[in-house]
Formats: structure tokens, sequence, C-alpha cells
């Protein structure tokens, strides 16, 4: 996390952050805390995150692991990420049939992560060569019956798992065939940033976390029926460390041997 070793913030700066629930206790810290405050934020789907550190208008972002190809260089700025060490629940293959009979998987438009990594897991562990179909909005609702399935991500989530009997959560495959956590999504830069930077995003994304019970209180009414809690503290894994890391290398790998489609 090299930069200008000089301390002060002299500008206020812009992050571009997913907005889904895995990233509220981030939007917390980011809101409520003296560091975060001195921070603009754009709340984006996870495919518009990359796309703004690229035009310029965001500093630094949350991007998804799967779009740091797009950029023309990437600098961690942070030691926060969205990951899991086992099951996320929020990113899945959905169908109405088991794996085996599923010939074709529409592809969420909202984050080429998920969409990688389906793709690395039908390719090299589930052995499967299915077509792949692309999403639109809505398309969970609309195209996932009979022997096509798809991937959805985010909140959608909640709801695709009350609808359809078989749900494969992806990170959870991802690690039974690995044993390595998965990560989605990191923060990054596209030219190296002030040190003081960051040390203070470190500072207001640790706030948020520290302050998970004040964010499902003030989640809960938007998610009736989902344990909030238990999601931010089984489900999601925040801390970039080496075995994050490992697993993210390793997926960039795999991924990189894609066909492209």
């Amino acid at each position: 996390m090299g930069g200008d070793p000089g301390g002060i913030m002299e500008k206020k700066y812009k992050l571009s952050l997913i907005s889904y629930l895995n990233s509220r206790p981030f939007v917390y810290g980011l809101e409520h805390s003296v560091p975060g405050r001195e921070m603009e934020l754009f709340l984006d789907i996870p495919s518009k995150t990359a796309a703004r550190l690229v035009s310029g208008e965001a500093d630094a972002g949350l991007v998804p692991v799967g779009a740091l190809t797009d950029l023309p260089e990437y600098h961690l700025v942070s030691d926060y990420c969205i990951g899991a060490v086992g099951p996320v629940r929020t990113v899945v293959l959905a169908s109405e049939v088991p794996l085996e009979q599923i010939r074709e998987v529409v592809l969420d438009y909202q984050s080429r992560s998920s969409v990688l990594l389906v793709r690395v897991l039908a390719r090299h562990f589930w052995m499967k060569t299915w077509q792949w179909l692309p999403g639109s909005p809505g398309f969970e609702r609309a195209t996932i019956r009979g022997t096509t399935a798809g991937v959805v991500i985010g909140d959608r989530v909640f709801e695709a798992e009350k609808r359809f009997p078989f749900i494969y959560d992806l990170s959870a495959e991802w690690y039974r065939f690995t044993g390595l956590p998965f990560v989605f999504a990191v923060w990054v830069s596209c030219r190296a940033l002030p040190v003081a930077f960051a040390g203070r995003l470190n500072a207001a994304l640790s706030a948020g976390i520290g302050n998970i019970p004040q964010v499902e209180v003030m989640e809960k009414e938007n998610y009736p029926g989902v344990d909030i809690f238990a999601y931010f503290t089984e489900n999601i894994s925040y801390a970039l460390d080496e075995p994050k890391r490992e697993g993210m290398r390793r997926f960039l790998e795999l991924a990189a041997g894609l066909e492209q489609i």
C-alpha cells in the first residue's frame, strides 16, 4: 500500500462501494466514523465500481475480484474485503433440478466475479459443459425453470432461496474443492494513494465492523426473516488475511484460463 508517507488527508477522497447487505458494515463505518466522514461515497452495483475507477470518478473502490483485470493497474488499499470461508449464502446457483440435470445457466449481469466463479467450478471441479446465457434485470423470476439454472447474487438470493429447491452456494463449493476462502471484492485504487488514506480507510471500515449489532438494528426491517447478525458474522469474513490472498491468487489463475463467452 505504497504512496506518500505524509499522514495528512489533503483532499476529500471519493469511494465507489458495492450496495449490498454484505457491505453495510463498511457503509456504516464510512458514514459514522470521523475518518469515514472525510470521504465521499458512491453506492453502486458491483459492475459499476471498476468503471468509476477507470473513469476517474472515484479514487478507490470496493471492486469485484473478477473485474480487477479491467483496471490499467491496481493497488490494494485496505486490509478488509468481502470474503467467505465456506458458505457465503448470497452468491448461488439456483435451480429447479439437481446439478446433474442442468443444461444451461443464466449468468447474473451484476457481478463478473460470480460469473467467473461458476465457470471455474463448472470447468475444473464439476466437470460440466453448460451453455451460458446472459442475464438481464428480473431474470431470476423469468428464466430459471426446468433445466435452466441461474447465478443469483446479492440481496435477491434471500428470495430465490425460498423459491428454488436446489441452491448451490458457490463459495461453499469453492471451499470444498480448494480448501481456500473466496474473496469476492477488495478495496483498490488505480494509482498509489497516500499511506494516510489507507490508514483512515482501514479505521473507518474497522469501526463499521465493530458496530455490526447496530447495523443489524438498522437493517432488520429491510430483511424480514433474515438472521442478519449471523450473516455478517458467520457467512461474511471481512479480514483480507493471507489465506484469502492465496484464494484470490488461485481464483485469478484459474479464471485467466477460461475462454471468452
